[in-house]
């Protein structure tokens, strides 16, 4: 069925995944790397993806995201699963953006085949780094040849996917950083989400740092190679759409861009957050008790209901984010003049300061801006 998309609310879906090969040192997501339990989780999450049917109120599916975790375990048969059953539960966009999350070292041709076959039309690859000490120290499954051979792969059968790399990790020095930003640009990457390393607790590597067998993460460092990395790619033609989003003029991530504009979205799987409009809810973050409950026909999640205040904060954070930046007019329509005064009074000194820039009546911020962007939320909260 071809839907004109113009006319109702577009939603997305995503699908958590909660299977690894082993465990990165920087992660802190929900994962088991035991696939034990493989059939009864697939069997869950298309129980989920039936019993939430009504939860986006017919609103017609514009993304889906296949996150996790690791997807790229799962066979092409698998995946046409999950995309066969929301197509069956739901009403999805004809030209919906679906997108698989890859790991180098899952890419092979057949496989490629596969995922094109059971609708995947863009890939998410997570390359972390095409040096192989860095990759090493990453604990990632993959090695720096297996990145570019992926990529080559992935190149004849998908024109679009993205590639994440990690900067600001104590290995990495300016000049392996511009090695992989010009690795990428080389390639003709058409996206790129760029992340600075973060230090989680629990983490291999919170515990290594504690430990001191790993050097601590530089700040400074972390804002050079982040404001490098801005320059570097915008002189090659990327727009910087949002802080750690670039992309090639037509291939922003539909999906990404969903969440920043608070379209609703309901989440499939353990630990996975769902969005309505009024409330927020997220899944259980334990692979046991998210099959049990479901087998019961009950899935355990917690549910908070949004009030005007937590949309606020919530649309200043997430817009701000963006390059349309937060739109103040936007702001005056929905909450008052008296807010939208007032946030732009806090607003002016971050202004002063070069950290934002004010551009017909939205507020959009400066690449140093960029490197504070919460901050300067939590700022501007109610």
């Amino acid at each position: 069925m071809h839907h004109k998309n113009s006319k109702k609310k577009l939603a997305g879906i995503y699908l958590h995944i909660p299977f690894c090969k082993q465990a990165c040192a920087y992660c802190n997501f929900h994962f088991s790397t035991s696939l034990r339990y493989k059939p009864e989780m697939i069997e869950a999450l298309v129980s989920e993806i039936a019993l939430e049917k009504d939860y986006l109120k017919n609103e017609i599916i514009d993304t889906i995201y296949l996150g996790g975790g690791t997807p790229s375990i799962l066979t092409g048969e698998e995946c046409n699963l999950f995309i066969q059953t929301i197509r069956h539960h739901f009403i999805v966009a004809a030209n919906a953006e679906i997108t698989l999350e890859a790991n180098p070292d899952d890419i092979t041709k057949p496989q490629l085949q596969y995922w094109k076959a059971a609708g995947i039309n863009r890939l998410s690859i997570g390359v972390q780094s095409f040096i192989k000490e860095e990759l090493k120290w990453m604990n990632r499954a993959h090695n720096a040849k297996q990145a570019f051979s992926s990529l080559e792969l992935v190149r004849q059968e998908f024109e679009n996917f993205t590639i994440d790399l990690i900067y600001g990790s104590p290995l990495l020095t300016d000049e392996m950083w511009e090695r992989n930003v010009d690795t990428a640009m080389s390639l003709a990457i058409p996206h790129l989400s760029c992340y600075a390393l973060t230090v989680e607790e629990k983490t291999p590597l919170y515990k290594s740092i504690a430990l001191k067998k790993t050097v601590d993460v530089d700040n400074e460092k972390q804002a050079r190679q982040f404001l490098l990395l801005i320059q570097w790619l915008q002189q090659n033609g990327y727009e910087h759409y949002e802080v750690s989003n670039f992309a090639k003029p037509g291939y922003r991530s539909r999906h990404n861009s969903s969440y920043w504009k608070g379209t609703h979205y309901l989440g499939i799987g353990p630990s996975a957050h769902s969005y309505n409009g009024t409330e927020r809810r997220w899944n259980v973050a334990n692979n046991a008790a998210y099959i049990r409950t479901l087998q019961l026909g009950v899935p355990q999640r917690e549910t908070e209901t949004l009030s005007a205040v937590n949309r606020l904060n919530e649309n200043i954070m997430i817009s701000l984010r963006t390059s349309e930046g937060l739109d103040l007019r936007q702001v005056e329509s929905t909450w008052g003049i008296t807010e939208k005064e007032r946030i732009e009074q806090q607003l002016k000194k971050f202004a002063n300061k070069g950290l934002i820039r004010f551009h017909n009546d939205s507020a959009r911020l400066t690449n140093e801006g960029m490197l504070m962007a919460d901050g300067i939320a939590a700022d501007l909260f109610i």
